[in-house]
C-alpha cells in the first residue's frame, strides 16, 4: 500500500517490480540483515544492493518502516526537495550505492565483499538483480569475478517476475525461465537455488542455506510474478513502469484488505 500511495502521489514509478520483491525484501530486512537505522554505516554490517534501482519504493517502503527515515517522505517522492529519488540514491539513509543504470550492481557488490574480506571486516552482501536485467553484459563479467574470488559472502538475488518494460522477457531475449538463470549462474561457478518467490517460509529457508555455502557465491532465483498481491496488476506488463489511477487505486486497496483515501498528487 505504501507503494501504491507513493507512486501514485508521484504520478509515475515502478510499482509492479516493487510488489514482486515484497516477500523477499520483508523476510530479508526483517529477519536478516545486521543493519541499523541508527549505525548505518557500521564497517561490519550486511550490505543489500539494489541493482534494479528503478524499483526503489518497494525497498523505500521497507526502509521507512525499519525508521531509516520519516515515512512522511513517502509524499515527495520524485518531487523537488524530497529525499526519496525515482532510482535508488546514496544520499537516502539506508541506500548503498547509487543504482538504476542496469548490470552495475554486482560488480559493486563483489567490491564490498573483498573489501570486507582484505579489512577483515563481518557481513554479507546481497545484490538483487532483475531477470530483464541480466540481459547486460557486464553481469556476466561480475559473476566470474565472483566466483574466481570465491566471494561466499555475496548472495545475487534475482527477481524473476518474467517481465520488463517492452514486455515478457522470454520475447525479448529468452533467459529460459528461472530454471534457465538457475543453471546459468551454476555454470559460472554459483551455488543456486530456486525459489518459490512469494512463500516466506521457502524464503527464509534459502536464505538459511545459502548463509551456510563455503567457497563459493550463492544465487537465489526467486520466481515471482510482476505486480504479485493485486489481481489486475499481476502479470500485466503496463504496470511495470505506470502508477495506478484512482480507479485502480479504490480497487486494489480493497483487494488488500483497506479503504483507500485520496490524499492528492
Amino acid at each position: 500500500m505504501d507503494v501504491l500511495t507513493m507512486t501514485y502521489g508521484a504520478g509515475s514509478g515502478h510499482p509492479g517490480g516493487s510488489f514482486s520483491m515484497a516477500e523477499f525484501l520483508t523476510a530479508l530486512y526483517h529477519n536478516k540483515l545486521n543493519i541499523s537505522p541508527t549505525n548505518p554505516k557500521d564497517p561490519d554490517r550486511d550490505i543489500f544492493i539494489l541493482s534494479k534501482g528503478h524499483c526503489a519504493p518497494g525497498l523505500y517502503a521497507v526502509l521507512g518502516d525499519l525508521g531509516f527515515f520519516p515515512k512522511t517522505e513517502f509524499k515527495r517522492l520524485r518531487k523537488f526537495g524530497g529525499l526519496l529519488q525515482g532510482h535508488a540514491d546514496r544520499k537516502i539513509p539506508g541506500i548503498e550505492m547509487s543504482t538504476g543504470s542496469l548490470g552495475m550492481g554486482l560488480g559493486y557488490g563483489n567490491g564490498c565483499a573483498l573489501a570486507k574480506r582484505i579489512d577483515g571486516r563481518k557481513g554479507r552482501v546481497y545484490v538483487v538483480l532483475g531477470d530483464g536485467e541480466l540481459q547486460e553484459g557486464n553481469i556476466w563479467e561480475s559473476a566470474l569475478t565472483s566466483s574466481h574470488r570465491k566471494l561466499d559472502t555475496v548472495c545475487v538475488i534475482v527477481d524473476a517476475n518474467k517481465i520488463q518494460i517492452d514486455g515478457w522477457t522470454k520475447d525479448i531475449k529468452d533467459l529460459g525461465g528461472a530454471a534457465g538463470i538457475e543453471a546459468k549462474f551454476k555454470a559460472f561457478g554459483f551455488w543456486t537455488k530456486v525459489v518459490p518467490g512469494h512463500d516466506l517460509k521457502a524464503i527464509l529457508d534459502a536464505f538459511e542455506e545459502s548463509e551456510r555455502v563455503v567457497g563459493a557465491p550463492q544465487c537465489l532465483v526467486m520466481d515471482t510474478d510482476k505486480g504479485h498481491g493485486v489481481s489486475f496488476m499481476t502479470g500485466v506488463a503496463q504496470f511495470h513502469g505506470r502508477a495506478l489511477t484512482k480507479d485502480e487505486m479504490t480497487k486494489a486497496f480493497a483487494e488488500l484488505g483497506e479503504t483507500w483515501t485520496d490524499g492528492g498528487a
